[in-house]
């Protein structure tokens, strides 16, 4: 549900939909065999024209179910984008911006439904269960070519982790991770950044989901983890006694990488999802549940 102690969005047919599609990049979770980001605002939305305020609302959105926006996550669904596993109850900082989207096209909180559907599944092409996906998919070209991508509503950071007195602890280059065991979630952006911008000398370790990471990290099997800056975070702080961040990785192209809701391809609804997602990024919206819900300080950048 949404918080009421969040400030409330404008419906689209008041917010200032004049605005162009706002020039954004994407990237998360991708495939092995994709090494790329791609930037560019309206391309990543898979639509070129911002859909008129009238075409995006319950009533005329061609939605999975008739009057109900249905939005689907992975299971289980991670801490700070999610919270307690539910992403009915609007905590974290994806499931507060899937009800922000929600709200802002004019949908309450009773008609939103969540699906459970697999990471992978969701980045596969072929026809949904779901109207979006929110699960920390970062939008790449090669992703482009199976589903589509709203505007990004998260910039990434991606971030190398391990455990105090590890073989890693202190180090401040990438030059220094050469001989680093790592590893991170399979078909992820996390797992490009190992092989395409640390290049270690030793095939990443890939794990199915990121507690199978975390707990090759306690074993001693892998020196340190590659995910995202809050994720990072999370990791560090409370499933790990000893874990500590050891930096972020330079960024990779001239665009951030992003996070994306993913759609069937060409679906009738990636304009109204992009518009509404550009509307809360002017509106300020994206950046106070950032506030809320995501942790705030940096980390240091690695040569």
């Amino acid at each position: 549900m949404l918080k009421t102690s969040r400030t409330r969005v404008r419906p689209l047919a008041v917010a200032a939909l004049a605005t162009a599609t706002i020039a954004l990049s994407a990237c998360a979770p991708t495939d092995e065999a994709d090494s790329g980001t791609d930037s560019g605002a309206s391309e990543s939305a898979g639509t070129s024209e911002t859909p008129a305020a009238d075409e995006c609302t319950p009533d005329t959105m061609e939605t999975v179910a008739d009057g109900t926006l249905t939005i689907a996550t992975d299971d289980p669904a991670y801490s700070p984008w999610f919270v307690d596993n539910d992403p009915t109850n609007g905590e974290g900082y994806e499931s507060a911006v899937a009800y922000a989207v929600a709200e802002q096209l004019g949908y309450t909180a009773d008609q939103v439904a969540w699906v459970t559907v697999p990471f992978n599944k969701v980045v596969q092409p072929g026809p949904k269960e779901f109207d979006f996906d929110v699960n920390q998919v970062s939008i790449t070209e090669a992703r482009r070519k199976a589903v589509d991508f709203s505007s990004g509503y998260y910039d990434v950071v991606q971030t190398v982790i391990t455990n105090k007195g590890s073989s890693i602890d202190g180090i401040t280059s990438l030059a220094e991770l050469a001989d680093a065991k790592l590893g991170a979630q399979v078909g992820t952006t996390s797992y490009n950044a190992i092989v395409d911008q640390i290049q270690p000398s030793q095939d990443p370790a890939v794990f199915d989901t990121n507690d199978q990471a975390v707990q090759a990290l306690k074993n001693g099997q892998i020196d340190g983890i590659v995910v995202d800056l809050p994720t990072a975070y999370y990791m560090t702080a409370v499933q790990l006694d000893d874990g500590l961040i050891v930096g972020q990785l330079p960024l990779a192209g001239d665009e951030p990488e992003q996070f994306g809701a993913v759609l069937a391809k060409d679906s009738p609804l990636t304009g109204c999802i992009s518009s509404a997602v550009d509307a809360l990024r002017t509106d300020g919206i994206l950046d106070q549940i950032g506030q809320e819900w995501l942790e705030q300080q940096g980390a240091p950048e690695l040569s």
